[in-house]
């Protein structure tokens, strides 16, 4: 995978961190968009060029646990979920190889705008001993606060989840390197996998509101449609396991989340 960078401007002022762009090929409106964003609003970033998991025959998948998915999920994987979660470890990857000791990652159908890293910025220092800050979800159920940063966001954690998306987050350097370790074969979709801090013995938080949106092309799905995720579905017995694995992990995570500092 290659690493091209985008926005890059010398008289722009420094960046407090570096933004990893996620993107694949064929989503080249999403990337014009977001170098839309850029521009009017003065940040840098760097595509990663993403696994494309719907041109990836599936014969051909790598570092995948088809059984363990299967027995957790209950149900099979689809290639989009394949090439998110290829695509997330190369940025996770890269970002450890050039070096740096904070990053933010996202996906290419988000939306910012002038206060997007100084608000991520704000959340890091909220939450100093966090490995990764969520800072897009869909849902806050359970919300418990920990702190509030000085441009007003919560961050704390959820007693229930998964909370869902990892459309943009901020991840350190010890985050990165465990998470990659932890994740590097596939046994359940991204945004579940990497929101198992009790898992990984890492410290993840997420802020109570997003600090970026979506943009109109979130609408122009690159995982897959609900009729998708229907017929990769298992029948009810075959999903028993996974019924089991949620449960524990339900407890597990309130156990993390009213002890983990």
């Amino acid at each position: 995978m290659s690493l091209t960078a985008l926005a890059e401007n010398p008289l722009m002022p420094a960046q407090a961190m570096p933004v990893y762009l996620i993107n694949i090929d064929r989503a080249a409106e999403r990337l014009a968009e977001i170098q839309r964003q850029s521009d009017e609003f003065g940040f840098r970033f760097e595509r990663i060029d993403g696994v494309d998991g719907a041109l990836v025959p599936r014969e051909q998948w790598i570092d995948v646990d088809h059984v363990r998915f299967q027995r957790r999920h209950g149900r099979t994987i689809l290639p989009g979920e394949y090439g998110c979660y290829r695509s997330h470890l190369t940025a996770l990857r890269q970002f450890l190889a050039n070096g740096g000791e904070i990053a933010i990652i996202i996906e290419d159908d988000v939306a910012l705008d002038a206060e997007f890293l100084a608000r991520a910025a704000a959340a890091r220092e909220a939450a100093p001993a966090a490995d990764l800050i969520k800072l897009v979800n869909h849902r806050w159920n359970g919300f418990r606060a920990m702190a509030r940063s000085l441009k007003g966001d919560i961050v704390g954690r959820c007693l229930f989840g998964p909370q869902g998306s990892t459309a943009c987050y901020l991840v350190t350097r010890r985050g990165a390197e465990k998470i990659v370790k932890s994740l590097s074969v596939m046994s359940l979709p991204w945004d579940v996998a990497v929101e198992r801090g009790w898992d990984m013995h890492i410290s993840i938080v997420s802020t109570r509101a997003n600090i970026a949106g979506f943009s109109r092309l979130q609408r122009t799905t690159m995982i897959g449609w609900r009729r998708d995720y229907r017929a990769a579905k298992s029948s009810a017995l075959r999903r028993f396991p996974a019924h089991i694995f949620r449960t524990l992990d339900f407890f597990r995570r309130i156990a993390y989340v009213l002890t983990t500092p």
